[in-house]
């Protein structure tokens, strides 16, 4: 018996191949179909689409306060004052103690994951008005520290562990890494990691560095320069200006 889907396919095949009037007409209704749309009265759809995007900010934010914050907030080791999470409820995996430091911006869609295999419970801590952009992944293997005025743009990885060993057999039965592929992370104050950055274990960010898009952070960076590539060299000085830390 054929399946359903398979008749299907068959349809959307004769249909586009528009071998007969028939097959034609109907390939001429889709592509209409597909193109179309209701023709624009501004004095009706301007007022509309700001109404749409007040009624989705208001639920967005009622979301924001009474179910994503107070949810993650319990999973923290103590409250973090003035936290904004925005855009759903961060993905935490793995035993992992989190400290988040006042004024601090999270992305709804980060994940943060500890090691499990570790001795003791990996540690992450984000000092005082930070940014943690969308799509990031903060991975503790020992202990990762953020500190104060720290920028995280979108889809950073801060990789403190890999999650599985070098040997082939060992990934294949199935066992953690192991502990010489694990690593601490520091950012210092201000520096400011651009989308796509990954920052490897082990790795030492000095306050006010900006490392550019794309990059991989394999070694130590100094203060105040900026950086990029695969892997990351220093591009550049940057002018000694450390931000101060809202009160």
């Amino acid at each position: 018996m054929v399946h359903i889907s398979e008749k299907a396919a068959a349809l959307r095949r004769w249909i586009k191949a528009g071998e007969s009037p028939v097959a034609q007409r109907l390939k001429s209704f889709v592509l209409w179909a597909r193109q179309s749309s209701m023709p624009v009265v501004p004095a009706i759809h301007g007022p509309l689409y700001v109404a749409h995007r007040a009624i989705a900010g208001a639920i967005s934010n009622a979301k924001r306060v009474l179910w994503f914050t107070p949810l993650f907030q319990a999973r923290l080791v103590a409250p973090a004052p003035r936290l904004y999470v925005y855009d759903g409820l961060p993905l935490v995996m793995g035993n992992v103690a989190i400290r988040i430091g006042a004024d601090c911006r999270v992305g709804g869609k980060i994940n943060i994951t500890g090691r499990t295999s570790a001795a003791t419970t990996p540690d992450l801590s984000i000092g005082r008005n930070c940014d943690i952009g969308w799509g990031s992944t903060i991975a503790v293997g020992r202990r990762i520290v953020i500190g104060d005025n720290v920028r995280l743009a979108a889809n950073v990885h801060l990789a403190g562990y890999p999650g599985h060993p070098l040997d082939a057999a060992a990934r294949a039965r199935g066992e953690p890494d192991t502990d010489d592929q694990v690593g601490d992370i520091l950012l210092d104050d201000d520096v400011w990691l651009a989308s796509g950055v990954t920052v490897t274990k082990g790795v030492h960010i000095g306050r006010g560095t900006i490392v550019a898009a794309g990059s991989v952070v394999t070694r130590d960076l100094p203060a105040f320069v900026l950086a990029g590539g695969v892997p990351a060299r220093v591009i550049r000085a940057l002018k000694q200006t450390p931000a101060e830390t809202p009160a």
